[in-house]
């Protein structure tokens, strides 16, 4: 149809996800986004390749990139270099560009559950029984394990982070699109991370989400802010998604999904008119 933009949207529908359908999310959100924009499916290998031809590319659920590391890089490269419009643009201070903002938010007193990278910063993290470790390049708790506080000074440091492993209640997320609200979302058994349910945030919680939000100055995008719940009643952050976060689309009502369908509609149609009113 004449007028309207070309929309690549990124995903790998194959992905094997622990507790998620990748595909089934894409599906479903490709079919409501073609009624504003023409729209063509590509995995994550391809987008480079194919970019040219498109308005804009839309990263979805394309599966940890550290799969496809160089690609990727190459991806951002060139896309940064013909001046792509990517969405979710690739200014995002969060997973986009790995762990280091768990540094630097620790670093900065943030609510985040305390993060070192450097052996002499582990009189910084509590004492407790055992401490999470993972790499800086990690996603979907690839390379996860937890270790005893004794073992920590024979670690392997340089691309790695150390956590305490903290005993929480439960863990939520905050679903953004842009710099608005629009769901959350609790997993109420710390063992099973994606058996969500509905969550009604409070005025506090929705106050935490929105300082790492404010932080991440994205202007455009879908961000997932993941936070875990002390015993204490404290939130701290455990991630800020920001490259392509899984929405959970199949566990809200239908006048939310509408509603976060709608909000990116909008949404993609400023980031390719900033002067349109949507």
């Amino acid at each position: 149809m004449p007028g309207r933009r070309r929309v690549l949207f990124v995903t790998d529908l194959a992905y094997q996800a622990r507790g998620r359908r990748y595909c089934d999310e894409d599906i479903f959100l490709t079919s409501r986004l073609r009624d504003d924009f023409d729209i063509a499916l590509c995995h994550p290998l391809d987008a480079a390749a194919l970019m040219d031809a498109f308005d804009v590319v839309v990263v979805r659920n394309s599966g940890p990139v550290l799969h496809y590391q160089k690609e990727y890089d190459t991806f951002r490269e060139q896309a940064t270099a013909r001046g792509t419009r990517i969405y979710n643009p690739l200014s995002g201070r969060g997973d986009m560009t790995g762990k280091q903002y768990l540094l630097d938010l620790t670093a900065a007193g943030y609510p985040v559950i305390p993060t070192i990278d450097h052996p002499s910063d582990l009189r910084l993290l509590p004492e407790v029984g055992h401490y999470a470790v993972k790499p800086k390049a990690g996603a979907d708790s690839i390379g996860l394990a937890f270790v005893p506080r004794e073992q920590l000074d024979g670690l392997a440091y340089g691309d790695i982070l150390v956590q305490p492993r903290i005993d929480f209640r439960y863990e939520v997320s905050f679903y953004y699109v842009d710099d608005a609200f629009q769901y959350a979302l609790r997993a109420p058994d710390p063992e099973r991370r994606w058996v969500l349910e509905p969550y009604e945030p409070t005025d506090a919680d929705l106050t935490f989400a929105r300082r790492f939000i404010d932080w991440n100055t994205l202007g455009h995008g879908i961000q997932r802010v993941d936070a875990c719940r002390t015993r204490e009643g404290e939130l701290l952050l455990v991630e800020l998604e920001d490259l392509n976060p899984y929405l959970s689309l199949d566990l809200v009502s239908d006048r939310t999904r509408d509603s976060c369908v709608a909000s990116m509609t909008a949404s993609l149609h400023r980031f390719l008119d900033p002067h349109r009113r949507a």
